[in-house]
């Protein structure tokens, strides 16, 4: 199976064959430094962080490196890595963006939102995995019950009582297949309870928009501003509830300010409606404490749901929400019906996980990637892009990139492509016309590249940007 992975500007295609991984590597590297595909000079991804984007053992890698040294092909410096060996490199090739024809192939992507897949803690994750299946009881591998394992439940309730204020009880928490899964159970819920419109923020997950519209609702947009969702127009909207992204809005990146989040917790109280609260990214805060949740000032009147696959991988597949209590009964019979429940074998892996302390490990070392990713991303626009300023919460795995006016999002978008970078406009989240109106804006996330591919992945969304500047 082939592995990409790209250096200064450079794309490197590595086809290997799993079952003679460090042979097919160490002729990929030769041939690639043979046919100036690795230009002369140019620096190599340490060992470890290319073993780890190729899923391999760092050995195999450290090896490969040793023997293409020892036969000239590389350089070994110490202190400063491995890198081609000047005496070999074809040379002569331009290697800035301007020079270089367009590479669509690199599949570098910068969408808002996404966390970067090679730094999943395998090691770790497969540890827990095996004590998990070791210490659980054969009753265990039977058919869980419906709201997810008790241990489980119990583990996130105290994890997210410490770390979010989240009052939730067991007997309220569910653990789901996904955030997807639980947005639809509670969408469900509320149509069997009898409701029939939601406002949603303006700027948002269309696939959100769509599970609530599946779930038989009509969904109406709630302007966003500086001080988030404008929840205020609520009253005048009819509806039976609203999603909101209080703690870090997706994609503005705004927060919902103190006084809007009194407000909407007063209307949900003075209406019966219900506020659902989207938590995505709340573990990633890189300048100021984490703003509490939503639910614990109205555990009555919100639903709390949050997910692992900003904090671990969409592959986990798990989420959870916890759900007032005159709301339980109607979403676990929803839950079930769209067979919402999630895998029992994984959720006593996470159990474990988050038991020997590595969540939250996990949770801190990416929180420290994502923050130095974030201070690049913004002096490098600073310096690169006159008229362009980041905005948003130093927080989560996106911000925004704001255009001068009269720039055309789209356009940008298309040169991204043009490049091999996918980075899209603020206006491709929206709901209906704007309002209020905003300037142009890029959403552009920082946590999908690998490391040694994030710095090519800016490299092209910068030169996608000023391509529309200079036109």
């Amino acid at each position: 199976m082939g592995e990409s992975w790209a250096i200064r500007g450079l794309d490197l295609h590595l086809d290997l064959d799993r079952r003679r991984k460090a042979a097919s590597l160490e002729d990929t590297l030769r041939a690639a430094v043979r046919d100036g595909r690795l230009e002369a000079g140019a620096r190599l991804p340490a060992s470890r962080t290319l073993a780890a984007d190729l899923g391999v053992a760092r050995n195999v890698v450290a090896e490969v490196y040793g023997r293409l040294v020892a036969e000239g092909w590389l350089e070994a410096r110490v202190g400063a890595g491995t890198w081609v060996a000047e005496r070999l490199g074809v040379g002569g090739r331009a290697s800035s963006i301007e020079s270089s024809p367009p590479l669509p192939q690199l599949g570098l992507d910068l969408r808002g939102g996404i966390p970067d897949a090679s730094s999943f803690p395998r090691r770790e994750w497969a540890t827990a995995a095996r004590r998990a299946a070791l210490d659980l009881p054969a009753s265990a591998f039977g058919y869980g019950p419906p709201r997810g394992s008790p241990a489980l439940r119990d583990t996130l309730a105290e994890y997210l009582s410490r770390t979010r204020g989240v009052w939730a009880a067991r007997g309220r928490l569910a653990v789901t297949r996904g955030f997807g899964a639980a947005l639809a159970a509670v969408g469900r819920a509320l149509v069997a309870e009898g409701a029939r419109r939601i406002a949603v923020e303006q700027y948002g997950h269309d696939a959100h928009r769509g599970i609530l519209r599946a779930a038989g609702l009509e969904v109406v947009a709630v302007p966003v501003d500086a001080d988030g969702a404008v929840v205020d127009g609520l009253g005048g909207l009819d509806v039976d509830a609203v999603l909101l992204t209080p703690a870090h809005q997706f994609p503005t990146g705004v927060a919902l300010s103190p006084s809007r989040r009194l407000d909407v917790v007063a209307w949900a109280e003075r209406t019966g409606a219900l506020v659902i609260e989207d938590d995505y990214d709340g573990e990633f805060r890189y300048d100021r404490r984490a703003i509490g949740s939503l639910q614990a000032l109205a555990p009555e009147l919100v639903v709390y749901l949050g997910t692992a696959s900003k904090s671990l991988a969409p592959a986990v597949g798990l989420g959870w929400a916890v759900v007032p209590e005159h709301l339980t009964e109607a979403f676990d019979e929803q839950l079930v019906a769209a067979n919402g429940i999630a895998d029992l074998l994984n959720q006593s892996t996470l159990d474990a996980f988050v038991q020997a302390h590595e969540y939250d490990r996990t949770v801190r070392g990416r929180r420290a990637e994502y923050r130095a990713r974030r201070e690049r991303l913004e002096s490098r626009v600073a310096a690169e892009l006159p008229g362009c300023r980041v905005s948003g919460m130093r927080a989560g795995l996106h911000c925004l990139v704001e255009l001068p006016e009269g720039l055309d999002e789209r356009r940008v978008t298309t040169a991204g492509e043009r490049l091999g970078v996918r980075i899209d406009g603020l206006g491709s989240y929206r709901l209906g016309a704007a309002s209020p109106r905003r300037a142009p804006a890029m959403v552009v996330g920082y946590g999908a590249p690998p490391p040694h591919r994030f710095e090519l992945a800016l490299d092209r969304a910068i030169a996608a940007i000023g391509a529309e500047l200079r036109v």
